[in-house]
Order: C-alpha cells, then structure tokens, then sequence
C-alpha cells in the first residue's frame, strides 16, 4: 500500500458512553477495574525503546483509598535523563525523514487500539491512580484522547497544504520540517488526555519527545506509552522518564540540542522553566520554543435575565466535577443580588445529592484530591474560611483523610470581590460567590476582567442578549474559553481548541492546529524554471537618442 497517497478521512469526535446499569461498557470497565486493583505495576522508564528499572523507585497510590499501592515507578537520575535525550536525537534523524502520512498511520492506529480493547485499561487505570468517575474518566482517558491522536493528524494534514502562491515559471512550496534537537514534554496529573498529547503533539510533526510524567499519573501514562508501542510507535521517538522532576529538568534544559518544553502545569513551574532557559540562551542552537498552559481563576457571572436553573447547574457542574481538579474548573462567581437567594437554596439542594467516594462505585459523583499535598491545601483554605468573618461557609461537609483525602464540595459567599478566595488558585472543590447588586452589572464586568491575573476560561449566564454581547465585549481578554450558558468546563477537540492567555499560558490552543505549528520550523522553497543568465536589469540599458 502505498501510504502517501492515502486519503485522509476528516476527524470525528468519539461518541461518550453512558455506563448504564447493564450495558456492555460497564461490565467491562468494572472487571478492568477489579483486575488493576488486584496488582501492583512495575513501572520502568523507557529510552530508546528500551524499559529501564532503577533502584529508586516512588509508589502510586489511590487517592480514594491511599494505602492502597498501585504501582512503584523507576525514577531517572541526571545520567538517565542525559541517555534520553541521545536517544531522542538518535531517533530523531529516522523519524524526521518519514512522510506525514507514515508518522499518522501510528498514531491512527493508536486511535482505533484506545477506541477499542485499551479502552477500558486505560480508562481503570485513570480511575484509579487519579480518583476519576467513570464518566470523568470515560471523557478524558478515552474520548479526548481518542479525539486528539484522530483531529492531530487532520490538523497536519492541513498544515502540509497550505502552500504559498506559485506563478509562471516559479515554483514556491513550504516544508514543515520539525525543529532542530528534542522537545520536552513535561505533563500534569489530572488529564491522562493532557499527558498523551504533550507527547504526541511533537512527535506527529517530525520531533522526538523526552516525557516527564506526573509521578500520581504514572500508571495511566505508562500504559498509554504500552500502547503506542503497541501502534508502531519506533523506538526513541517518546522517551517515558518519570522522575524527580528538578534533577530531569537540570539536565534537558542544560543540553545544547533542547528544541522545546510542552507544558502543562502550574505557573510558578513554567516561570521558572521560562527563566531557566533564558539563562542558558546562548548555549542552545536554536531557540527553544516553550508552549505552557498554566493556573486560572476561572469565572462565571450570572446577568439577572439569566435562568436559575442552568445556573445552579452550571456552577455545581462547573466547580464540582473531578472534585475542582480541572485548569478550567469554576473556582470564583459573580451573582446578582435578585437571583442570589434562589440559586444559593438551588446549589445547597443539588450538592446535598452529589454522593462522595470510592469511585469504583460507580454511584459517586466525587471521587478524591490527588494526594496529601492537594488534602491539606485545601483543608487549611476551608478552615481559614470558617475562621474569615469576612466569609461565611454555606456548605457543611468537612474534609477527611482517614481512607482518602476526601475534600466535600464547598461553597462560600464573599464580602470583599477581592478576598483572597477571588483572586488566588486553590485547584480543588471550593468555590468562592461575590454578590452584586442588580444595578451594578457593568461595574461587576469590569470587577471580573480586573480580579485575576488569569485568562483561561470562564462563562456568562443571560437570557439578555444585549447583556451577552456586552459581556462578550468586555471580558474578551479575560478568558481564552468563553462560555455562554454552559459551564467553563468541558472543552471538546475539534470544537472548542483549549488554552488562556495573561498568566494562564501561551494560548497555543490544544486541539487545533495553532499548537500543532508550535512543532514546526518551516523551510520556504523556490524553484525557478529559466534561471537568469544575464545580471543586467532592463533599466541600467542607455536612452534612446532621438
């Protein structure tokens, strides 16, 4: 078969399934889940193809139920950092010489393995390394990433089109090499979507990939990188390096070949990388590009047209789901005085019904906060608010840590639009309401654009159309997601392309081509048909005399 003349089929969304009681879909991930959870991973890192097991190894445990051991995963040291990066570039001359459609072909057919018999794998593992539902699970490990290895190629294959303009004797083309050295993927814990394609992002356009996993991700990316060995991927080309992350990162930033850092993480981490490799500048070959998708403060504001109903859902939904553990999630709300008392009534009644637990039952609508760190952050943020005379503490549920590090959804209501409960991210299941009065619905617009100093996602509610088009206007710098009547949560590929600006990152919008030219240097050809033969131009010839 020959592959370059394949035809690429157009992307399409994978359809979500429901689990319903008694539907094939949800035998099949209950017995992924009893089997995951009746052994232990034994996780190595992999340079060049090769699963390398180290004498310092780190534990994965379930959030849910955190003496609950589900892997031990090799950590890299400063040599074997330094031994994926040679392999990276070893590989990288192979796999830069292959057509587009070769490099696809691996990562279609990784498509068709994570829609079909890895699904569930992939999908148990995501449940139970990062306390993921199964429909939270069901969106992420499987459908995103499924949508991301499908809408990638389509995207690249678009890029390789777009050529410039040739005229008559003239041919111009444009190459879309990938860059010069590796990319460092450096890759967060609650997408196993996220952490797939900060690797496959690259390494479709040509580049080799050096991938720093999340360690509590480490399960659920490690079977991913199975898979893709699995679709073909060569050797080298991905490199899986779990580790301590400042001694990995020392090592990759100081090598003259780094190309660029794919990140996704908070924004104190992708300053410091930023910082870094400014400081070792002058010893790279070229300059490295760094594409971060970092912290948000992520907004809704309600206009007092909007309806209660989508509103109270749309912030339970938006606030709630994988227990606020989302960059996009609703973490500081904007209500009208008029609608206050019957949404707040209307959220209280929805959260008292959201069951909280293990979510191998499949019955939780929450499931834990990834690890100790994450558990006492937040604990400490929900006592400091019940001590705060400036906030009062609607919802009742305290934290718990005796089985899991259980943090209940928790709503509070603010005095001051400024508090630090506005204005600070906190990555977990609080969310902060200030209450405005009705009057004041364009000074609160400008409250909402002002607060944060981030602009990732965020929503309006509003029945008023002349209110939506000026919310529109006004906070279209404040939010690179906007939502109207939705939740700012919930970003589909190939529908609504993800990423913020201001101190939220880059905005090179996953899931769309603007990221996929991130990994990509460009090479403008010409080729003339009747080169000229004399260096005389027609007006260096003498006047006419008359």
């Amino acid at each position: 078969m020959d592959i370059q003349n394949q035809t690429i089929a157009s992307a399409f969304n994978e359809p979500v399934l429901t689990y319903a009681p008694g539907s094939e879909e949800r035998r099949a991930l209950q017995n992924a889940l009893t089997s995951q959870s009746l052994r232990i991973e034994d996780i190595p890192l992999v340079i060049g193809g090769n699963k390398l097991h180290t004498s310092r190894q780190t534990e994965v445990l379930s959030p849910h139920r955190h003496r609950h051991v589900l892997a031990r995963v090799s950590s890299a040291s400063a040599f074997e950092a330094g031994a994926a990066v040679d392999a990276a570039l070893a590989a990288g001359v192979d796999w830069a010489g292959r057509t587009l459609a070769e490099r696809a072909a691996v990562f279609l057919k990784a498509a068709d393995l994570l829609a079909g018999p890895w699904r569930q794998r992939l999908n148990a593992a995501t449940m139970l390394g990062q306390s993921k539902t199964a429909q939270q699970a069901e969106i992420d490990s499987a459908c995103e990433l499924i949508d991301f290895l499908r809408f990638n190629v389509q995207f690249a294959h678009e890029i390789e089109a777009t050529q410039p303009l040739s005229i008559d004797g003239v041919a111009n083309g444009s190459d879309y090499r990938p860059l010069e050295g590796f990319v460092y993927a450096i890759t967060p814990f609650n997408f196993t979507a996220i952490g797939g394609n900060l690797a496959i992002a690259p390494a479709l356009m040509g580049n080799t990939v050096v991938w720093k996993p999340a360690g509590s991700a480490a399960l659920s990316n490690y079977l991913f990188m199975q898979l893709l060995e699995e679709a073909g991927l060569p050797p080298g080309v991905i490199n899986f390096l779990p580790g301590d992350p400042r001694e990995i990162t020392d090592t990759l930033l100081a090598s003259p070949h780094l190309a660029g850092i794919h990140f996704t993480g908070s924004t104190a981490v992708f300053d410091q990388l930023w910082q870094e490799t400014a400081q070792n500048l002058r010893r790279y070959r070229s300059y490295p590009r760094l594409v971060g998708e970092t912290g948000g403060k992520d907004f809704v504001i309600a206009h007092p047209s909007a309806d209660v109903e989508a509103l109270a859902v749309g912030l339970v939904r938006g606030a709630y789901e994988y227990q606020g553990q989302k960059c996009s999630a609703a973490s500081r709300a904007y209500v009208p005085a008029s609608l206050w008392p019957e949404v707040k009534a209307r959220m209280l009644a929805l959260m008292a019904e959201l069951p909280m637990g293990d979510v191998q039952d499949f019955g939780n609508f929450m499931g834990a906060v990834i690890d100790r760190r994450a558990y006492d952050r937040l604990a400490a943020a929900i006592s400091g608010a019940h001590a705060d005379e400036g906030v009062e503490v609607l919802s009742s549920g305290a934290p718990d840590d005796s089985v899991g590090y259980f943090v209940p959804p928790t709503l509070v209501e603010v005095r001051d639009p400024k508090h630090r409960l506005m204005t600070e991210e906190l990555f977990g299941p609080l969310l902060a309401v200030f209450v405005y009065a009705d009057v004041d619905w364009r000074h609160t617009l400008a409250l909402v654009d002002g607060t944060s100093a981030y602009a990732l996602t965020g929503a309006v509610f509003a029945a008023d159309e002349a209110a939506i088009d000026e919310a529109h206007e006004v906070l279209r710098f404040a939010a690179g997601n906007f939502y109207v009547n939705d939740k700012p949560t919930g970003a589909v590929v190939g529908q609504q392309p993800f990423g913020g600006a201001r101190r939220s990152g880059t905005n090179d919008k996953a899931g769309s081509a603007l990221n996929l030219l991130r990994w990509v240097s460009a090479r403008t050809v010409k080729r003339t048909a009747a080169p000229a033969r004399d260096p005389r131009y027609p007006h260096m010839a003498p006047d006419h005399v008359a």
